[in-house]
């Protein structure tokens, strides 16, 4: 039965049951479209939960061992000629004519001291000398002459040689008393303090009219004079590499006075010993200074040249975990989950470290692994072009390459 609206148009109950199940299915169209949203934004904002609760890291591939390596040591800085001057007589310093950081020629006056001891000493020798001279001419003229009437049969044999015997002695006095006088010119010559080399005087360590004692080593020495034109330069090598630096290993070298400059030296010799105390080994090296712009006695860092196994594989000291598991480095397999891995150090450059055992070219290495990584965790790679490894090698457990 049709019914009859106010505008005279009739609605018949069929058409008003479809549109309510229209009405009725736009609501529930609605609803589900409502409920499918909320279910999506859900388990999308789990998945950016789970996302955000892994850990993010950056994975590296095991570096090559192609190029050389350099050993940081501290090395001190040494004249390679240094002479500390004493003095060889006692007595007053007279004058000097050097003072420190003076240039100066080999035999040129450093200084000179006044020895009265000694150049009465010298007179006394002087006369000794001639009073033994004048002996040996007297002993020499008997002598002569008992020979003479020797010949005659005037005097006996015995009396004869006695006289010869006399004039023996007195020509050894003579001689005796000729080195004594030598011995105290030598000595005068001493007053006159002279540089043994070129180089230039270090120390100064005396004055005008100071008392002077003979001796060396027993105290303050007058002078010191250095040949700085080439230095040597003294490192401590642990003995790890003790085998490695050889003659011949160059090296580079900077001091702090001279910041951004660095220098070029040369492994001269070594020690061929380790010190028990220190359990390093010392090696001497040489730099040229022609320019005098390095110090004696300084610091310098030394950076020697090492030569490095090209098979060898090499990670920073960032990536080793030490715990009581011992020594492991964490690699992401392709699944994006963690593996530890046993390595074994062969050598410690320092920036880098040098793998024995346990990696393979490969692997994909955790740079700096979040504390408490285990075995098996998931993590977030950050550097995606090392996210899949070509070839599938990373992971695959083979034992690393054995030194």
């Amino acid at each position: 039965m049709a019914t009859e609206s106010g505008g005279g148009k009739t609605v018949s109950p069929r058409t008003l049951a479809v549109g309510g199940s229209i009405l009725a299915m736009i609501a529930a169209a609605i609803v589900i479209a409502g409920i499918a949203t909320r279910s999506s934004d859900a388990a999308r904002l789990k998945e950016r939960a789970e996302a955000q609760a892994l850990p993010t890291v950056v994975v590296i591939a095991p570096g090559s061992g192609g190029s050389g390596a350099t050993l940081d040591l501290p090395g001190r800085l040494e004249a390679y000629s240094r002479a500390p001057i004493y003095a060889r007589v006692s007595g007053y310093l007279k004058s000097w004519k050097a003072d420190i950081g003076a240039p100066v020629k080999a035999g040129q006056l450093l200084a000179e001291i006044e020895t009265p001891d000694l150049d009465q000493q010298l007179l006394q020798a002087k006369a000794d000398l001639a009073s033994a001279q004048v002996a040996e001419a007297q002993a020499a003229s008997t002598h002569k002459r008992w020979q003479a009437l020797l010949a005659k049969d005037s005097v006996s044999r015995q009396e004869a040689d006695e006289k010869a015997s006399d004039y023996a002695t007195k020509q050894s006095l003579v001689h005796s008393a000729q080195a004594n006088v030598d011995r105290m010119l030598a000595l005068k010559s001493f007053t006159r303090i002279v540089a043994p080399f070129d180089g230039v005087v270090t120390s100064r360590s005396t004055d005008v009219g100071a008392l002077i004692n003979a001796g060396g080593g027993t105290g303050p020495e007058l002078f010191t004079v250095s040949d700085t034109r080439k230095l040597r330069v003294y490192v401590s090598v642990p003995q790890n590499y003790a085998v490695i630096v050889k003659r011949g290993t160059r090296a580079t070298m900077t001091v702090p006075e001279r910041r951004g400059k660095t220098y070029s030296a040369v492994v001269e010799t070594t020690s061929q010993a380790v010190n028990a105390a220190s359990g390093s080994m010392l090696i001497q090296l040489a730099v040229d200074n022609s320019h005098g712009e390095l110090l004696p006695g300084g610091f310098a860092n030394v950076s020697l040249e090492l030569p490095r196994d090209a098979a060898a594989l090499t990670i920073p000291p960032s990536a080793l975990i030490f715990d009581k598991n011992g020594l492991r480095v964490a690699t992401v397999l392709p699944d994006s989950r963690v593996k530890l891995k046993p390595v074994t150090i062969a050598r410690d450059f320092g920036n880098v470290i040098e793998i024995a055992s346990g990696l393979v070219p490969g692997d994909r290495v955790i740079e700096s692994p979040p504390d408490g990584i285990g075995e098996g965790d998931r993590v977030h790679v950050a550097n995606a072009e090392l996210a899949a490894p070509p070839g599938g090698v990373a992971g695959s457990g083979a034992p690393g390459r054995q030194p």
